[in-house]
């Protein structure tokens, strides 16, 4: 394999013998290349920010719990400055609450850090490819997280943002509209449509608008 075959990679965790070691393995993987590495969530956005299109990462594994910005919200500013990124979180807690989280945030994969090398090399590819690997172990406390969601009431499962997405749904704003005025992608506006239509087990926009305004889920005035 070339090195213009090579996906590139970013290793983002605040601990410098952890991204050593992930750096030093990765290195002996020929299908990745480590491009950049950060020592916090602020400095992943900022590294980023500061790369040439044509060298930012492919992938970027990141941890999940770091001091000030967390991987969680990382890697939702992340998505919304560069949504062609994929992002898969590493951890060494499994926190049901955390999983569907970091899910929400548009992480492609949860993993962790108990995994195998091989396992970890996997979860890349799959990540390369939009495609999400989940142990079971991780799988299964996402669906708890989400049964507990669903259990609270459907409005209290929601955040900010797809609070925000909302309530101009329930205005009829277009994924153009609310993109321009909450400053995110469509994309990006698109998966919050999405994780909305899921967690309220509905099937199409028109139906959202219609709960949200029988809900009284709808923008103060």
């Amino acid at each position: 394999m070339s090195e213009a075959d090579k996906w590139k990679l970013m290793i983002v965790d605040d601990h410098d013998m952890v991204r050593a070691g992930l750096r030093t393995y990765l290195m002996l993987e020929p299908k990745f290349e480590v491009v950049a590495e950060a020592g916090s969530g602020e400095e992943a956005v900022k590294t980023l920010a500061g790369m040439p299109d044509e060298g930012k990462p492919d992938v970027v594994l990141m941890d999940l719990m770091m001091p000030g910005m967390d991987g969680v919200e990382t890697t939702r500013q992340v998505l919304e400055a560069h949504p062609h990124l994929k992002i898969v979180l590493l951890t060494s807690f499994l926190e049901d609450e955390k999983v569907v989280a970091a899910i929400e945030a548009g992480a492609v994969s949860y993993v962790l850090k108990t995994v195998s090398a091989e396992e970890l090399i996997y979860a890349l590819n799959g990540a390369v490819r939009g495609m999400p690997v989940m142990t079971g172990d991780v799988s299964q406390a996402l669906t708890r997280g989400l049964r507990q969601r669903s259990s609270q009431g459907a409005d209290e499962g929601l955040t900010e943002r797809e609070k925000e997405v909302l309530y101009l749904v329930a205005e009829g704003r277009s994924n153009k509209e609310i993109a321009e005025e909450l400053h995110i992608s469509i994309k990006t506006v698109k998966t919050h449509v999405s994780n909305l239509l899921m967690k309220c087990e509905l099937e199409d926009r028109t139906q959202l608008a219609v709960l949200a305004h029988r809900k009284g889920w709808i923008r103060p005035v």
